[in-house]
């Protein structure tokens, strides 16, 4: 999986996990995707703000430091088709 695609999942996860807090395979997942990104990838200190539409992602690999964008329809996508599923609610 690539640090984009793991970066997606984990964010999109993120934001259903914290919604949904009595939600065990959320949260299960949100970790799984943690590991991901921190084993897999050496990712490490994730901050999270949104922006002008946007999540933006600030995290540091090794001694450099990324940032990356992601659209708020994009994650948000996740969360609104559980809520609109009534099997889920």
């Amino acid at each position: 999986m690539t640090l984009q695609d793991a970066l997606y999942n984990w964010l999109s996860i993120k934001k259903v996990a914290e919604q949904r807090t009595d939600d065990q395979a959320a949260a299960d997942t949100l970790r799984f995707f943690d590991e991901i990104l921190r084993e897999d990838h050496g990712v490490e200190h994730i901050a999270v703000c949104i922006i002008d539409g946007s999540y933006e992602v600030d995290y540091k690999i090794g001694d450099s430091q990324h940032h990356k964008k992601f659209p708020c329809d994009y994650i948000d996508a996740l969360w609104e088709s559980i809520e609109a599923e009534p099997k889920y609610n």
